[in-house]
């Protein structure tokens, strides 16, 4: 895909440009699972049935905040080092 022949840009930086509206879209979408799981569990109640779905939106929280932490850090913070694993 090229661009068009008013934009200043190079097709490396539109490319790059494309792929972090992309980033911002997970990361938008990470936010909206936060946001339902956090709203599922003032919903749950406190009975038995419950019980492993409380458990589960627990780690789901976590695990979703972890997830959010590390590509905001990698995307918009990480500098020019390579992070290896």
């Amino acid at each position: 895909m090229s661009t068009p022949a008013h934009d200043p840009r190079t097709q490396s930086q539109a490319a790059h440009e494309r792929a972090m509206s992309e980033v911002s879209d997970v990361l938008m979408n990470i936010e909206n699972a936060l946001s339902r799981a956090k709203k599922a569990k003032k919903r749950l109640g406190t009975g038995p049935e419950e019980h492993n779905a409380q458990l589960a939106l627990n780690d789901a929280t976590k695990t979703l905040e972890q997830a959010r932490a590390r590509l905001q850090k990698d995307t918009y913070f990480g500098g020019d080092d390579l992070r290896l694993m």
